[in-house]
Formats: structure tokens, sequence, C-alpha cells
């Protein structure tokens, strides 16, 4: 399926996480954010904390939430809740709906950590490869990203982020993610 993003109110679920290393579940958030910023979705899940669930809780998510009218899938990293790296293929596969996955600084990359942390730490490297390289990506607020995109191409992406980020890097269908997956960890800690 295409991304359309001549759509006036396009709508997109954002997916972040929130987590305490020392927990043994995190928290994901699922957002559904239309284009004009009204949240109209949310749902949760959990995954496990340097555990290999982080997909299911993703596909969860939007099964969960069960809405046709999502136009694409846009997901704050990729190795999320201390290593619990999400199949963006497999999302993709799934959903059959474009997926954008970004991330926020420059790196070198996890395979070191993955190896030190992990005494068998073969799948969590091959999940890590297959996610391929990201792609730098500049907004209109003059900050940069880097972008795995799936069914949509970089300067989709681009469009895309643009139009769902009102200041600084993050777009509002993740941060209010975060938040949320945030607030749902505090309280299930307490």
């Amino acid at each position: 399926m295409p991304l359309h993003l001549n759509k006036p109110a396009p709508r997109c679920l954002g997916i972040a996480e929130s987590f305490f290393r020392s927990s043994p579940s995190s928290v994901l958030a699922g957002v559904v954010m239309r284009g004009d910023l009204r949240v109209d979705g949310l749902a949760t899940a959990c995954a496990t904390v340097g555990g290999d669930d982080a997909t299911d809780a993703v596909l969860k998510i939007y099964k969960d939430l069960d809405r046709t009218d999502v136009n694409v899938l846009l997901l704050s990293g990729a190795a999320v809740s201390w290593f619990n790296i999400i199949d963006l293929q497999e999302v993709f596969d799934e959903v059959q709906k474009p997926l954008v996955c970004l991330t926020y600084e420059e790196s070198h990359g996890l395979e070191r950590y993955i190896i030190e942390y992990f005494p068998e730490p073969e799948e969590k490297l091959r999940r890590y490869r297959a996610l391929g390289e990201r792609t730098i990506v500049r907004l209109k607020t003059g900050y940069e990203v880097y972008v795995r995109a799936l069914g949509a191409t970089s300067e989709d992406a681009r469009i895309l982020l643009n139009k769902f980020t009102l200041e600084g890097r993050i777009p509002e269908p993740v941060r209010v993610a975060r938040l949320v997956a945030r607030a749902v960890l505090c309280e299930i800690c307490e």
C-alpha cells in the first residue's frame, strides 16, 4: 500500500517505548494521530527488557487498535527495551502499510554491545544486521534524523516527518506515544 502524503489528514500510528533496565518488562505505546495532530487512538503492549519480543509487541498494538484507516507506522527506534530488536521487515510484511523507523543520533552500531552483554548473541546480531543502513533526513526544523523506510522512499519519509514534527526532531505521534509509555510504566512500577 503506497504512502498517500497528499491526504489532508493522513493517520499515523506512532510507537515508542519506556523502560527501566532494572525492570523485567518495558511498555510500548501506540498513538494514532491524524495529520491535523488530533489523537485518534491509543494502545499499549509489554516487551521483555533485553528480550526478543518487541516485534510481537508492535504487532499486538497494531492488531489491538484494529484500525484499517492507519496510513503509516512510525517507530521511534528499532532496538528498544535494552537491545530488544524489532524485525522491521516482519512488521511491514504483516501490516502491509508503509513503515518509517527513525533514530535521532549518529551511531557506530550496536554489534559490539550485543556481543558484550549477551552470552549467546547470534540471534540478536542477525536481527540487528537485518535492519540495514539508515538514511539521514533533514527536517524543516533544521534537525537531522536517521531513517529506515519500508514501503516508502526517503523523500516520502521526509515529507511525512515534516507533517508531524512541530519543533525539534521528534514527530508528535512518537512524542505522545513516549509520554503514554512512560506514564503507564510508572503506574505499573508503583
